[in-house]
């Protein structure tokens, strides 16, 4: 269950008060460390908002990131966590640095501790500079994905509409209707009810009265000869549409009479003749056979 607005401030306030008080149980310790590395009494005073502040930083940044962004934030809230406890524990180990008689630059009698120690020291400022930038410019350009709201309402009737879709519901299909008009029962499924009601039938209904469609009227057909709509041709008039093959023979024999060989030719003669280019073409051939046989008999 989601913790009340109230129960969630109290926990926040809590946590406040927790990081006030480390923050304050660790303020010797890194304010002595700073002393110790060289640092004035303002910057040693400074100095551990540098470590511990940036920790606290790197908290709110892990709660408001999200993926690549939330780890880099985890990282640097553990390497500064680690930090303040390394410094921390050499202050419990070293007592000359709570009374500041230590020698600048000595935390450790060991030189490579000491030259490691000095590193860590100096180098924590510098670091919440760039960290703290970057986690802060995360910060402000993050943009979390819209989540949609869903209302309780709004579930409670999905889920009602998934119960109504499903196939165990005892009416699948509409009921019958007679031809009467009277509607059967529905049939259900053996085993899924254990009893049911019967459905009276309900009373018949009369249909409604239709109005015959009545005919429209038909004008009647004329009974006078159609006249022409435009002007017939003559050779339409002629009457060589009658003409028997010897008449055409004949005819195309006079017309060709003083025709050259290259002029018989089926189109000339169709328009000549006025006749279908069937009949051009027999009397083509007809005409160029018998002035072949005419040549050949004279030669």
């Amino acid at each position: 269950m989601r913790l009340h607005r109230k129960g969630r401030t109290a926990l926040v306030l809590a946590l406040v008060a927790v990081v006030g008080m480390a923050f304050r149980v660790s303020w010797n310790a890194l304010r002595d460390i700073a002393g110790a590395v060289g640092a004035d009494e303002t910057a040693a005073m400074l100095y551990p908002f540098v470590v511990d502040g940036l920790m606290a930083l790197a908290l709110i940044a892990t709660l408001v990131l999200a993926d690549r962004d939330r780890t880099f934030a985890l990282r640097v809230l553990g390497a500064y966590t680690v930090a303040s406890l390394v410094l921390n524990y050499v202050h419990g180990l070293v007592p000359e640095l709570h009374g500041r008689t230590v020698d600048w630059g000595r935390l450790a009698d060991w030189d490579p501790a000491n030259w490691a120690l000095v590193l860590l020291a100096t180098s924590l400022p510098v670091g919440s500079i760039y960290f703290g930038s970057d986690l802060v410019a995360k910060v402000l350009h993050h943009r979390p994905a819209p989540i949609p709201a869903v209302s309780a309402n709004a579930e409670e009737s999905t889920e009602i509409t998934v119960k109504r879709s499903t196939a165990d519901l005892p009416v699948s299909t509409p009921a019958p209707i007679t031809p009467n008009g009277a509607v059967l029962p529905r049939p259900v499924a053996v085993g899924f009810l254990k009893s049911t009601v019967p459905v009276k039938p309900y009373p018949s209904i009369a249909p409604a009265p239709v109005a015959p469609i009545g005919r429209r009227p038909v004008a009647a057909e004329s009974t006078r000869p159609r006249r022409a709509t435009g002007r017939v041709p003559a050779v339409a008039k002629s009457s060589r549409s009658k003409r028997t093959p010897d008449q055409l023979l004949a005819e195309a024999r006079t017309t060709t009479a003083d025709w050259p060989d290259a002029k018989v030719t089926g189109e000339g003669i169709r328009r000549a003749l006025h006749t279908s280019p069937a009949n051009a073409r027999t009397l083509r051939d007809t005409l160029l056979a018998e002035r072949a046989a005419t040549a050949a008999g004279a030669a």
